[in-house]
């Protein structure tokens, strides 16, 4: 039960400084690129730049640490993937032009994206089936208020400082992580070193392969409110009608302290019906309500559109148990790896959803643009959900056989 009480502590909190990282860029944005020379008209094109090498740092250090995990340990990559993102954090408090800058948000992309998945993994395999649900739930919780503490961050110290203090807090995590220990059900897997981390058997099996599509895109509507809902909220605001400056930092704030709130929610409700899958797909449809409220409802200040923004990142709230989800659907030698890419080809979605909102904003105004994608998001995070197995109570001490 100690060793429990630890590794929720332990990656809780790994998981807060994981966001707060994740997020800060987004916060400080306009301050740091102005500080480099940036001219104002210049700000979104490298902005979208940066996020860009970040968001491609991701989807390599999720294959990356995600093999890792399977091959190497979950401990392994919880370490490695702190330390990675810890010494970016410190590096990018001393840059001084935006190559430098593009190169060390993309390493700290690869830092990033093992955090969540290895965590998730570790505890999935180490508590007990039936509560392993308030496990998962417990850290994203936690994880997601790093958010709500960088917009804090960045509004309190300059980005140099901010980026400085993330670095400091992640080597402090390093010394807390010598209490946890690895999963049992790795450590016997082991024994069969030849059938670990094999990532062809994603794809040499339909049924795993589509099983493992459908995981990725039932977290498709998380990203659609945060990546075009909220980060586009001062375009959305203008066309709504709303004439006060519209701050991105304090909707991103808003939305994941709702996010926060929504994961307890959805974890505790998972967990009374005994179901991933229906809380899932009440998740989904709170998200195409409050979506429409946002969009539709006549909003004319810019509180009013704070105010949503908590209601759609709780609607959003079920990131805990779709991580949860992948990890339950498949075998230990390869958990970690689908644990691990899951969220961030999600995270990474993020770039076709914003493709389409402003292809479409061209010809229907941004309202109808954000409706019509995040129809299409959460009608596909729906189908994909009906067609998962509900996994709730399954024993996950098995291996996936290399058979097609």
């Amino acid at each position: 039960m100690k060793n429990i009480k630890s590794l929720l502590i332990v990656t809780a909190l790994g998981y807060f400084v994981d966001i707060y990282d994740l997020i800060l860029f987004s916060i400080v944005r306009v301050q740091s690129l102005t500080e480099l020379g940036v001219a104002n008209d210049q700000l979104m094109n490298i902005g979208v730049y940066l996020i860009n090498a970040q968001m491609i740092g991701m989807l390599v250090g999720g294959v990356i640490w995600g093999i890792l995990g399977d091959k190497r340990g979950r401990l392994t990559v919880l370490f490695g993937s702190i330390l990675v993102y810890s010494l970016a954090n410190l590096a990018n408090s001393y840059v001084h032009d935006i190559q430098t800058y593009a190169i060390i948000r993309f390493i700290a992309g690869v830092g990033l994206a093992g955090e969540l998945g290895a965590g998730i993994t570790l505890i999935t395999e180490s508590m007990s089936k039936e509560k392993r649900g308030y496990g998962t739930m417990i850290v994203a919780s936690i994880g997601l208020l790093g958010a709500v503490f960088a917009a804090f961050i960045g509004d309190h110290f300059t980005w140099r400082t901010a980026y400085l203090i993330g670095g400091i807090l992640g080597f402090l995590l390093l010394l807390m992580r010598v209490s946890v220990t690895e999963s049992n059900m790795f450590e016997n897997a082991k024994s069969r070193a030849h059938q670990l981390a094999d990532f062809k058997l994603l794809f040499n099996n339909k049924h795993r392969f589509f099983t493992y599509l459908n995981c990725i895109l039932i977290g498709l509507p998380v990203w659609f409110v945060v990546g075009i809902l909220i980060t586009f909220s001062p375009e959305i605001a203008k066309e709504i009608g709303i004439t006060e400056t519209i701050s991105v930092g304090k909707g991103i704030m808003f939305c994941y302290l709702g996010t926060a709130i929504g994961d307890i929610a959805s974890g505790v409700l998972s967990q009374i019906l005994k179901s991933r899958k229906k809380v899932v797909f009440l998740f989904l449809v709170m998200i195409l309500m409050s979506s429409c409220w946002f969009l539709y409802s006549g909003l004319s200040t810019a509180t009013a559109l704070y105010k949503i923004a908590f209601i759609l990142g709780f609607s959003a709230g079920y990131w805990a148990l779709f991580v949860t989800i992948a990890a339950e659907q498949f075998g230990t030698n390869i958990r970690s790896t689908v644990t691990t890419t899951v969220p961030n080809f999600v995270r990474a979605a993020v770039v076709p959803l914003t493709l389409g909102f402003a292809v479409a904003k061209q010809s229907m105004g941004a309202i109808n643009a954000a409706f019509l994608v995040g129809s299409i998001s959460i009608a596909i995070a729906l189908l994909s959900a009906f067609h998962l197995k509900e996994t709730f109570g399954k024993d996950l001490n098995y291996i996936e056989k290399n058979e097609a």
